[in-house]
């Protein structure tokens, strides 16, 4: 490691008093936590709200399950291996230890002194034990599965209080095209703060292990280009190709209508692929993936509502494999082989119901409660609520994750970029054609617009 990146050793003061005493009475049920990073506040409100882990715990779980692993994830850990060992001697000299987990927080491996790994080892802060949010609470490893970029968790910021004599940061390597974790790379020392340059150094990390990801991740967008091509030799359908996130790499212009992207455009780079916002089709290409690693073979169909389309429109779905791998699917428009899609995979789990909505203003979390939303608005990225308290931004992102989160305590799904309080409808507006709009009990009485794929369940909502 070069002298401008190396890990030096910093004063011992967590500076935990402030943090500490908001703890304290976090986890009490109170709300309001000044003082305390939005990062770590959100992270809180997970543990308490959704995931209620005891902040008493003293020590974590046996992992119970692995997830599926395929070359490219073999790869990532074993990069990420040279590097944490690469650093090991460092990071053991301030009293420290590197760890590598996979995408459930499940440790594979750890580096340190050895009186640094025994005192881990207490807290099973080791190989074979889980260290997700959901098992124990805000840490390095669990909180940076659910955030991006490196993530620093000092002292009392931890859920749990057996935990806060330990100053953690960690990074995940994601997907670069699905974006999903793949492992996390976590540094951890013992009642001292972490190196200044620990965090730059996980970002260089997860920087350069991600350098192969992103050349096979372009690589591959140009093979299914290469297969869409031949698949429209042989078919006069309506023809696409998606990668395994559902995102467009090409479409001819039947489908570029229906998919609402630019026709026969081809986007190799996974940063660069076109989002047709269609939720079905998204989870017809995440259900692909998942047969597929069963059966090669397998071909799917079903039925989604594309753009500019007033009723369903069939769809059949065909993986594509290169040099045994997936890299993602060909979708004919009009066209129904294969097994049929099931509507719903299986029972969902059961989920805790929120009491709260987290939302930001500047730099500030606003615990919200229910009541208190009218509406929730996708806008690329982002998801904005109106509220009481005027227009925030959601801290969670994504419209599908937040509809699942309230689909059971009045909040429904109306339109792809709306989610409505139930309550908070005043009016319901008939335009042409039967179109309806929902009037909101709201400052403005804003008025939220009614897909027809969704009109009928919002009928049988509000009892018209």
């Amino acid at each position: 490691m070069r002298d401008a990146h190396r890990l030096e050793p910093v004063s011992a003061n967590l500076d935990g008093g402030t943090v500490l005493a908001a703890w304290e009475r976090f986890v009490q049920g109170e709300d309001q936590v000044p003082g305390v990073r939005p990062l770590v506040a959100i992270s809180w409100h997970r543990c308490r709200e959704q995931y209620r882990v005891d902040p008493h715990l003293t020590e974590a779980p046996v992992a119970v399950a692995a997830p599926d692993r395929t070359p490219e994830h073999d790869v990532v850990f074993a990069e990420l291996g040279f590097r944490a060992a690469s650093v090991a001697h460092e990071v053991g000299n301030l009293g420290g230890v590197v760890t590598v987990a996979d995408a459930t927080g499940r440790i594979l491996a750890e580096w340190g002194d050895q009186a640094t790994l025994a005192r881990a080892g207490d807290f099973r802060l080791a190989p074979w034990f889980c260290w997700s949010e959901r098992a124990v609470g805000t840490n390095g490893t669990g909180t940076a599965l659910e955030a991006h970029g490196p993530v620093p968790i000092r002292g009392a910021e931890h859920w749990c209080q057996a935990f806060h004599d330990w100053v953690c940061a960690g990074i995940a390597v994601r997907d670069v095209v699905t974006r999903e974790p793949i492992a996390v790379l976590n540094i951890c020392c013992w009642r001292s703060q972490l190196p200044v340059s620990a965090e730059s150094w996980l970002a260089n990390a997860v920087t350069m292990t991600q350098h192969p990801l992103k050349r096979r991740a372009r690589d591959s967008g140009a093979e299914l280009v290469a297969a869409y091509t031949r698949a429209r030799t042989r078919s006069g359908a309506a023809l696409a190709a998606v990668d395994t996130a559902g995102k467009v790499v090409i479409a001819d212009d039947t489908a570029s209508m229906l998919l609402g992207v630019p026709a026969s455009t081809p986007a190799v780079d996974p940063t660069l692929r076109w989002n047709a916002g269609l939720p079905e089709l998204i989870a017809a290409a995440r259900y692909a993936t998942r047969q597929a690693a069963r059966d090669p073979d397998w071909v799917g169909s079903t039925q989604i509502f594309a753009h500019l389309a007033d009723e369903p429109t069939s769809i059949s779905i065909r993986p594509v494999f290169s040099s045994g791998h997936l890299i993602g699917n060909l979708v004919s428009f009009g066209a129904s082989d294969g097994a049929q899609l099931p509507r719903a995979e299986g029972p969902a789990p059961p989920r805790a119901q929120p009491r709260r909505l987290v939302a930001m203003r500047d730099n500030r979390m606003v615990l919200l409660r229910l009541p208190e939303v009218s509406f929730a608005e996708s806008q690329g990225n982002d998801v904005w609520l109106s509220t009481d308290q005027g227009r925030l931004r959601a801290a969670s992102p994504g419209l599908d994750k937040l509809d699942g989160e309230l689909a059971d305590v009045g909040f429904l799904r109306v339109h792809r970029r709306y989610v409505v309080n139930l309550g908070r409808v005043r009016e319901i507006e008939r335009g042409p054609k039967g179109k309806l709009s929902l009037v909101m009990d709201d400052r403005t009485n804003e008025m939220v617009p009614v897909s027809r794929r969704n009109a009928p369940a919002v009928r049988r909502a509000l009892d018209l």
